[in-house]
């Protein structure tokens, strides 16, 4: 069974990305099948094609906007940040008639937090078979993060084509839903990938949509993308986590 380890790896994409956009020039993604799938995220512009330079990485500039109007994010469907693992179930229940059995618990050792999980068909319209978690604090013994998963691991059929499909149309459907402005990056590559969308609420709650793969140079340094993975985070708090944590001085 995949290990859920989710929490410090946003703590970081967060970091990295709230820094300032870094140069996606040149990264294009790669259409044919390939031993590690991989697609390029492009920028406010729509999906490249095959070959072709994708926009350079952007971070859309601060224009104060009314935080009545500032997308609010509580959680995933019927699941919401605060439910306790009953409740959990109950919305997994009611948003996918997902029955008993095919709800799956997972402990992580040393993050000391708990997950469900639930694979679902078809969570995106033709977009394959996820993976989601829903991951329960550490203290509080609450829901703070759900996660989706495309991949090989959870179906193997998609392809490197599915996944960059995937994260496009996702990202265009983020673009419009009105995050706080400062708070919104795309195009960012990071270790591993490239994050297609990042946004926060008026509370900092996060959405983050990010495609993994590896990285190839190719003719005029241009980089392509080759996908593995499409991973979609909900956090309540991915700057401080409910995680387990020694405390200062321990050791």
């Amino acid at each position: 069974m995949r290990k859920i380890y989710l929490l410090p790896a946003l703590v970081g994409l967060l970091t990295s990305v709230a820094a300032g956009p870094l140069a996606a020039q040149g990264v294009v993604p790669k259409q044919k099948a390939a031993p590690a799938p991989r697609a390029a995220a492009a920028g406010a512009a729509p999906a490249a094609a095959a070959g072709a330079p994708v926009a350079a990485a952007t971070e859309t500039p601060t224009t104060g906007a009314d935080d009545k109007t500032t997308k609010a994010i509580d959680g995933f469907r019927s699941a919401k940040f605060g439910m306790n693992e009953s409740d959990v179930r109950a919305a997994m229940t009611k948003d996918f008639s997902a029955k008993p059995d095919a709800i799956r618990a997972q402990d992580n050792a040393s993050e000391l937090t708990h997950s469900l999980l639930l694979s679902v068909p078809e969570l995106l319209p033709n977009g394959g078979t996820a993976e989601l978690s829903y991951v329960f604090g550490y203290k509080s013994k609450s829901l703070i993060q759900i996660g989706a998963v495309w991949s090989k691991g959870t179906d193997t059929a998609i392809t490197p084509e599915k996944l960059s499909s995937n994260a496009n149309i996702l990202r265009a459907h983020f673009m419009g839903e009105g995050f706080k402005p400062d708070s919104i990056a795309m195009n960012m590559p990071v270790a591993g990938g490239i994050v297609m969308f990042r946004g926060s609420d008026a509370k900092d709650r996060s959405v983050i949509l990010l495609l993994q793969g590896t990285f190839e140079n190719k003719e005029n340094n241009q980089r392509v993308l080759t996908p593995t993975s499409l991973l979609l985070f909900y956090v309540a708090d991915a700057k401080s986590p409910d995680i387990f944590k020694l405390p200062p001085g321990q050791f």
